[in-house]
């Protein structure tokens, strides 16, 4: 699918400061409005979310996925390519 980093995100999706299973909840909810090969990139500082349940949602939907920790920030940005 190639690096999705490197594409313009359709939509952003903040979900700093939220705790499981709120960015979860949220990214689903978002990209269920969203259209077939969009992409959101999500702000997120949940580690769980981050770095477990929303990959394994992506994954299991068959959605491209791709992520990168930003360091000095404390947040991940999450890349989600809607695929269908």
């Amino acid at each position: 699918m190639g690096d999705l980093r490197a594409d313009e995100p359709t939509e952003v999706l903040d979900v700093l400061g939220r705790v499981c299973p709120y960015p979860l909840v949220l990214t689903k909810k978002k990209l269920e409005k969203m259209e077939k090969d969009t992409l959101l990139k999500v702000l997120c500082d949940a580690p769980a979310s981050a770095e477990d349940s929303i990959p394994k949602y992506a994954e299991k939907q068959g959605f491209g996925f791709d992520s990168v920790k930003v360091e000095d920030k404390g947040h991940w940005e999450l890349y989600i390519k809607k695929t269908k």
